[in-house]
């Protein structure tokens, strides 16, 4: 199959539905056989019990080699928190790539970033200095244009200020955090949240205990005024996320998309069920679009999904700590 990198890279952020998906999937499949030497090894492997269908790479692949389906030299590399044992590395190829997912993600649920005001609570991320969630919200930031985005780590007062200027003046505002530091900032601001989408991203470095999803929301809800809280689903191995305006039901923009899998037998793949989590992003060309997460959640028939923990076996990932 002739591969064309750059026609791939344009066409998959003009996905529209399921054919599409598949189209690129399987282009993305026989290219990362080829090209990823641990994936093919992997799948030469699997295939001998398995064929016929996508083999997924482990996540903790990412803990112990440089997981690349080509020969560039890496532009960069993202890291993850490392909580727990040794951190993943996600070495990345082509930046822009990873800034147009990020962009087009955000945009395909919430809609122009321009006519947002973007406030990020990423204290720990910030000080780490190689976290892919502090560079998507710098790169939204610096292409929103607002004078008011920024980082505000643990400054309440400033973003206090910032907030009620942004409230008197109707402005539409993201507040986007890590748990630990949207709980902080509820103890210290004092007036509901009328025009603000708050959004947790998971991360409870540094809390006394662990807080479930539902608990935290409720808690937000009530001390920031809010009717719903949303989330993001990320992780240093993916170049995509996915959101959720509510309720902790996670969407994929249309190049991403999450399956389920049997805890008892990896190879049992399902688009629907409750189990472990398996995750195609397509965006993932240069690194393997095709992973095994250990985290344990539901996907439904829309292709939607919640996320309820990770295995016992699991090391904890910093992201989602609070499940």
């Amino acid at each position: 199959m002739n591969f064309s990198y750059q026609e791939y890279c344009t066409g998959i952020f003009k996905i529209r539905n399921r054919n599409d998906f598949c189209d690129a999937a399987r282009q993305a499949y026989s290219y990362q056989c080829e090209n990823n030497a641990h994936f093919a090894e992997m799948k030469r492997h699997l295939a001998k019990i398995q064929d016929g269908q996508f083999h997924y790479l482990p996540l903790e692949f990412f803990k112990h080699h440089s997981i690349l389906s080509t020969a560039q030299l890496p532009e960069m590399v993202f890291r993850s928190s490392g909580t727990g044992g040794l951190r993943s590395q996600h070495w990345l190829t082509d930046v822009s790539l990873y800034r147009k997912s990020s962009l087009a993600g955000f945009e395909y649920f919430y809609g122009d970033v321009s006519k947002f005001a973007l406030l990020a609570l990423l204290p720990d991320y910030i000080e780490r200095g190689d976290a892919s969630l502090v560079f998507m919200m710098e790169h939204l930031i610096k292409t929103g244009g607002n004078p008011l985005s920024g980082f505000y780590l643990r400054n309440y007062q400033q973003l206090t200020e910032v907030i009620l200027q942004l409230e008197k003046s109707g402005q539409k505002y993201l507040l986007l955090g890590i748990s630990s530091a949207l709980i902080e900032f509820s103890h210290f601001l004092n007036t509901p949240l009328k025009n603000a989408i708050v959004m947790e991203t998971g991360g409870a470095k540094g809390m006394q205990r662990e807080w479930i999803r539902a608990e935290l929301h409720d808690y937000l809800k009530l001390h920031l005024g809010l009717s719903e809280v949303h989330s993001e689903y990320g992780m240093t191995e993916l170049l995509s996320q996915a959101y959720s305006s509510g309720n902790g039901i996670f969407r994929c923009p249309p190049w991403m998309k999450v399956l389920v899998r049997d805890t008892n037998d990896p190879l049992d793949i399902a688009t629907e069920g409750t189990g472990a989590l398996n995750i195609i992003d397509l965006a993932n060309i240069n690194s393997c679009c095709f992973i095994e997460t250990s985290d344990l959640g539901r996907v439904y028939p829309d292709g939607s999904f919640e996320v309820f923990g990770r295995f016992d076996h699991g090391d904890v990932r910093g992201c989602n700590q609070m499940m």
